[in-house]
């Protein structure tokens, strides 16, 4: 039935998030730094049905392109995400997240007497120990951080 296909239109320049696990979509538009107040438009779709993942979300943002430091929060948030360049309505480049084997400055250690959080100018390191269930360990204390962890620190910090 044609009602019944799902319509989103294509996007000219920009980016599209697939094969993102379902409600987490929500997530990566605050790590995107979206408010809804953009002048480009962003299409998110929840809840998709999907051959691999069952469901899953998808999120379409013309005319952005993500950076490094985006693209590693998505993948300890949505680690089976793939990103799609688009370029005049073609995907140009298509990827899948890749966690790296450390994250560096984009998130703090929990450890108050860290030395990243007592002392200026100290750039966090974690280095990820475990992908499934993720885990990262600050390279300096020790201190293990989760992905609720992580979760909670892009509430705070978005």
């Amino acid at each position: 039935m044609e009602e019944d296909k799902l319509r989103v239109r294509k996007i000219a320049e920009g980016t599209v998030i697939d094969h993102i696990p379902r409600g987490r979509s929500l997530i990566v538009l605050k790590i995107l730094g979206v408010t809804g107040n953009e002048e480009n438009t962003i299409a998110v779709l929840i809840n998709v049905e999907s051959r691999k993942l069952g469901r899953k979300d998808i999120v379409k943002i013309e005319k952005r392109e993500l950076t490094e430091d985006e693209v590693n929060l998505i993948a300890l948030v949505a680690p089976t995400a793939t990103i799609n360049i688009i370029r005049n309505c073609q995907v140009v480049k298509k990827y899948r997240v890749e966690l790296p084997r450390e994250i560096r400055r984009i998130l703090r250690c929990v450890n108050p007497t860290c030395v990243t959080n007592t002392e200026e100018h100290v750039e966090t390191v974690f280095e990820v120990i475990c992908r499934n269930p993720l885990k990262l360990r600050c390279a300096y204390c020790w201190t293990y951080l989760t992905l609720e962890d992580i979760l909670h620190q892009l509430e705070e910090i978005r």
